[in-house]
């Protein structure tokens, strides 16, 4: 399997060493704009603002396509979705196993809990990363909206104000070399249910990627999330 990782910076990096040391795959092109590379797939680490012409660079080639960057806008998450049309692309915020076994807990639990449980996410990583809160923190987020009623986001607590019921609260820690960690918790009365993943090395996030790239590649033409890969 021929891969091209599009990103060259520490993630980019980390997926490109993967791929030379994994017997069956091959790195046919590392760079952070892409000109004549070919491969079985492209896998993005980069920036979102390098979506645009890696979007149609994948499209022109006819080459699958994964994006794991996050901060991209609304116009620029459409335009993914319509290359789906043209190509397999997937779109994951975060490319662990763990993370979105933790995802689909979350469809599963939400709707039993929420109107009983006050529900605040928490999330750390690195003091280089740049977005608040993660990407992986907005589609947990997202995840306990679809599965519940009128839930309002709240980032952060400040001031004198009571909490109202159906908040989310949304809280993003920031420091040292933190690889990402997640909690979501559920506070009754008098009882507490928390479930969090952490991410030791950045690793998990690199082998999640290729593995889930060699499903990608089978599938047809369409806009696909982790929950289709799993």
């Amino acid at each position: 399997m021929d891969i091209i990782v599009h990103g060259t910076g520490t993630m980019g990096s980390l997926v490109a060493d993967m791929i030379r040391n994994t017997e069956g795959l091959r790195l046919t092109g590392f760079a952070d704009e892409l000109s004549s590379e070919q491969g079985d797939l492209i896998i993005d680490f980069s920036h979102h603002s390098r979506l645009e012409t890696l979007v149609e660079y994948a499209v022109e080639k006819n080459i699958p396509l994964l994006i794991a960057t996050t901060g991209y806008s609304e116009e620029m998450l459409e335009k993914i979705k319509a290359a789906g049309k043209n190509i397999p692309v997937l779109l994951s915020s975060n490319t662990s196993l763990g993370i979105n076994v933790v995802n689909g807990i979350l469809e599963k639990i939400v709707p039993v809990l929420y109107n009983s449980f006050d529900i605040e996410v928490i999330e750390k990583h690195h003091n280089k990363k740049l977005d608040a809160p993660s990407g992986t923190a907005k589609t947990l987020v997202e995840t306990i909206k679809k599965n519940s009623q009128e839930m309002n986001e709240v980032y952060g607590r400040v001031g004198n104000m009571k909490r109202e019921k159906n908040e989310i609260g949304i809280h993003a820690v920031r420091g040292g070399t933190i690889a990402g960690e997640h909690s979501i918790l559920f506070c009754g009365e008098d009882e507490i249910i928390e479930i969090k993943h952490t991410a030791l090395s950045k690793k998990i996030f690199a082998k999640g990627a290729i593995e889930t790239g060699k499903i990608l590649i089978k599938k047809p033409a369409g806009f696909y999330t982790m929950k289709e890969m799993i």
